[in-house]
């Protein structure tokens, strides 16, 4: 009905409510822009591009997807116009069909079909596939999905249905609740051939039983299986037991004939609780180029607040514009008063120089950072510059011309025109140090995580690094691309080539954002039994 009402964070609780009745699942996102992938847009208009363990660019809602699920997650679990589009085009040439005319019916519906195929036998056993549409109804780009949509049901009438996620607002002048937005959205899904079964209305408060019989009656759909969705007040991960309170599961189980299974979400709800009665705060500063945009580091945002939970404690973050810390003359006074600082991956030069300060107050003020991606870049260039004395040192995608490349592009990146999809991207294997708190933090010495990146640590410099006291502590698998690099004798500055964020759920938190703030909170414990020691003396 309208953009950003949640529908990639209700898919992933539906699924996850799936998956406690034993349930095999699917997750697919359809999205209607043209682009090939969100791998060349912006952030600040499309929010994080998440990345697949098979190289996949894709949409912030595959996040959703593997923070709440099992679901497996590849190319085939996102699909664009542009790739379906792009497709069709390609077998035309090929001349596949036969000389017919092309036309978006059947030929473009007859693609999305094939996605929705492709999805389901990822792997094998799967019984639901869960289809999220990108955009909202009566889009012209959104038509060929949901006439697909329509055409998919048509052919299986028994196996599908449909679910509406609608926008039920409440006016503070008239002091009510409308429904009316509901009905015309419902009535343009009418008009294209899909009716739902379900609608589920995001609110601001709960709707009563009058609103719902009304959303009943003009919508044609069971008063049961109008499920209310009010703005959680603390937590996302609140949403999966409100939908489940409601019989939301066990309705979609009956309607496509699904074993019910018997559901246990006692885990999640004893995670949700620790969420919601914290003992304790940890204040983190993020330091980054996109921070007035929410989605922007969604992944980040959420692993930290994993990391924060498995802890125990509540997570305030701080939100710092890189480009704006130069401008303000004093680090202190532009970001100080966090006990930890993250700078999270990105692109050019913006803000750069910030950043880099960022480190820098890091290091010298013995205060926990973690750099990822670009971050870990940063860090590198800091300690080149301040600890190595080479004051030019530099990355060649801020300054190519750099008398000191101590980050520089991969090798075989350097040919490449087309910006799209040519990263080094997905899964890799990551050889650890023993003894390093990387491998402490992961109890493990052989590791995969993904990237998204085109430049590196050039390991003409490692030897002058690890003189001056640079650790490190993770290196590609059989290569010497360095992964992992760790200041020696810090409480922790830790930097990541990778994106660790990507690999991290509310259940599983991962191991390096556990152990950045469990090291914060311990750090904090040693400088308040410093200060009392000093103050006892005077």
């Amino acid at each position: 009905m309208v953009s950003s009402l949640g529908k990639g964070l209700t898919a992933a609780s539906i699924g996850y409510l799936l998956e406690c009745r034993g349930i095999k699942i699917a997750m697919l996102k359809l999205d209607p822009y043209l682009n090939v992938d969100p791998g060349t847009m912006n952030p600040f208009q499309h929010g994080e591009v998440y990345v697949t363990d098979d190289g996949a660019e894709t949409d912030l809602d595959l996040g959703h997807y593997y923070r709440y699920t099992h679901s497996p997650l590849t190319r085939a679990s996102n699909a664009t116009s542009g790739q379906i589009y792009d497709t069709v085009i390609k077998k035309e040439r090929k001349g596949e069909y036969l000389g017919k005319t092309v036309q978006v019916i059947p030929h473009v519906t007859d693609e999305i079909k094939a996605r929705i195929e492709a999805c389901s036998v990822q792997e094998p056993d799967t019984e639901v596939v869960l289809v999220e549409i990108g955009g909202t109804i009566g889009d012209i780009e959104s038509l060929p999905f949901l006439e697909a949509i329509r055409q998919f049901r048509h052919a299986r009438p028994a196996d599908c249905m449909n679910i509406h996620l609608t926008y039920v607002p409440y006016l503070k002048a008239a002091g009510e609740v409308k429904t009316k937005p509901t009905q015309h959205s419902v009535q343009a899904l009418r008009e294209i051939g899909i009716i739902p079964d379900m609608i589920i209305c995001r609110c601001e408060q709960s709707l009563n039983e009058e609103l719902k019989e009304k959303i009943s009656l003009f919508c044609n759909v069971r008063k049961e299986a109008v499920i209310d969705e009010k703005d959680v007040e603390h937590s996302i991960y609140e949403v999966p037991g409100m939908l489940h309170r409601q019989g939301l599961d066990l309705m979609i189980c009956e309607m496509l004939h699904l074993e019910k299974g018997t559901s246990d979400l006692s885990r999640w709800e004893k995670m949700v609780h620790s969420v919601l009665h914290p003992k304790g705060k940890v204040v983190i500063g993020i330091v980054g180029k996109y921070m007035d945009h929410q989605d922007a580091y969604k992944s980040v945002f959420e692993a930290l607040h994993h990391g924060a939970a498995a802890a125990g404690v509540e997570l305030e973050i701080r939100k710092f514009e890189s480009d704006r810390i130069v401008e303000n003359g004093s680090v202190e006074q532009a970001i100080g008063g966090c006990e930890g600082y993250l700078v999270p991956g990105g692109f050019g030069s913006r803000g750069w120089e910030g950043k880099i300060l960022t480190a820098h107050y890091c290091r010298t003020k013995n205060i926990p950072y973690f750099g990822l991606c670009l971050g870990m870049q940063v860090m590198l260039v800091e300690f080149a510059r301040y600890a190595l004395g080479l004051k030019e040192a530099h990355s060649t995608e801020v300054d190519p011309n750099t008398p000191d490349p101590v980050v520089s592009m991969l090798a075989e990146q350097k040919q490449l025109q087309n910006l799209g999809g040519t990263m080094r991207l997905g899964a890799y294997p990551c050889e650890l140090k023993p003894g390093s708190l990387a491998e402490q933090a992961y109890g493990k010495k052989l590791i995969w995580e993904r990237h998204r990146h085109r430049y590196e640590f050039n390991n003409a410099y490692k030897k002058a690094f690890e003189e001056k006291g640079m650790l490190f502590s993770g290196k590609l698998e059989r290569g010497e691309l360095c992964e992992i690099s760790e200041v020696a004798g810090h409480p922790w500055m830790l930097g990541v080539q990778f994106h660790p964020e990507f690999k991290s759920k509310p259940l599983e938190p991962h191991p390096l954002f556990c152990d950045f703030i469990r090291t914060i909170l311990l750090h904090r414990t040693k400088v308040q039994s410093s200060v009392n020691q000093a103050c006892s003396k005077s």
